[in-house]
């Protein structure tokens, strides 16, 4: 089988591409630089060097492929941030229409059953939209849940004022995080069977917890027992990103997906369509990757 993978050698593209590589498979993977695409190469991968925003490249590296995992770069320079998700989403429909790709695993969000109000997620799910117009092409959207690696953002905060928090706590029913090596596990699954018809969704989690939870776990690991979870207004939020270098875009989209978090809308279908195993990475564990960054 021929894979094309999008996202270079990011968190969830590199443990993917090694699992396919190792399966046997011919894999070519998405970046903007050789550099970074060093060690996939080095297992074995082809390098494709370019934009995901150059539809014509796009369709040229995706013709022959028997399946896309694609997903959307971060674009921190985005005057339309929604709009840009929005936009490479249509690029990869319309180069996957042009090569006669059949089978695409696209990495999406909870809270993509929203087309608006849920900040950047809202553009995935206008992506999703853009995807779902190839009605001959088998698609199977995941959507995990909040990232791990999100709450690095939190280091500053706990060694400045000796808290966590942003403008959310738990949300109604639970707070459902991920790990982004539990998430390259599910893509690797759909990937290697292909065998999801139409247009499907799975929602990926490694843990449900609450916030006063992660506060807990992290303050322990760190050596800080009693870390608070403190909630703040979204105005407080948005000066906070503001005030840490955040373009006004990207900040404001970030306050809404926290709102959507607080009110319980962008968990809301997560939990109408449960997944049935949660993935291995579990809170205990990433307190303890997050204390080596703290402390690094």
């Amino acid at each position: 089988m021929k894979y094309i993978i999008t996202g270079g050698a990011g968190h969830i593209a590199k443990p993917l591409t090694f699992q396919l590589l190792a399966a046997g498979h011919d894999v070519t993977v998405i970046g903007r630089s050789l550099a970074n695409l060093a060690a996939v190469v080095e297992a074995g991968a082809e390098a494709a060097i370019g934009s995901v925003e150059d539809v014509d490249f796009l369709t040229k590296t995706f013709t022959g492929a028997d399946a896309v995992y694609t997903m959307v770069p971060p674009n921190f320079g985005a005057t339309d941030w929604k709009g840009y998700i929005e936009q490479i989403g249509k690029n990869y429909a319309a180069a996957i229409k042009t090569a006669g790709v059949k089978y695409v695993v696209n990495l999406s969000s909870i809270g993509a059953h929203l087309y608006d109000g849920v900040g950047p997620v809202s553009g995935l799910h206008r992506a999703e939209l853009a995807l779902n117009t190839l009605t001959d092409v088998h698609i199977k959207h995941l959507r995990p849940a909040y990232f791990y690696e999100n709450l690095f953002a939190n280091i500053g905060l706990i060694k400045q004022a000796g808290i966590i928090g942003g403008n959310y706590s738990t949300p109604p029913n639970g707070f459902v995080i991920v790990e982004p090596a539990d998430i390259a596990d599910v893509a690797a699954e759909e990937l290697l069977g292909l065998g999801f018809v139409g247009h499907t969704v799975r929602y990926i989690a490694s843990d449900e917890v609450t916030a006063e939870a992660i506060a807990k776990a992290l303050g322990e690991a760190i050596g800080k027992p009693g870390l608070p979870w403190v909630e703040f207004t979204d105005e407080q939020s948005l000066q906070g990103m503001l005030g840490a270098g955040l373009p006004n875009e990207i900040a404001t989209n970030y306050v809404e997906m926290g709102a959507a978090l607080r009110t319980g809308i962008m968990t809301e279908d997560y939990w109408k369509h449960h997944p049935t195993t949660l993935g291995k990475v579990k809170l205990a564990d990433f307190a303890k990757v997050f204390a080596a960054a703290f402390n690094a």
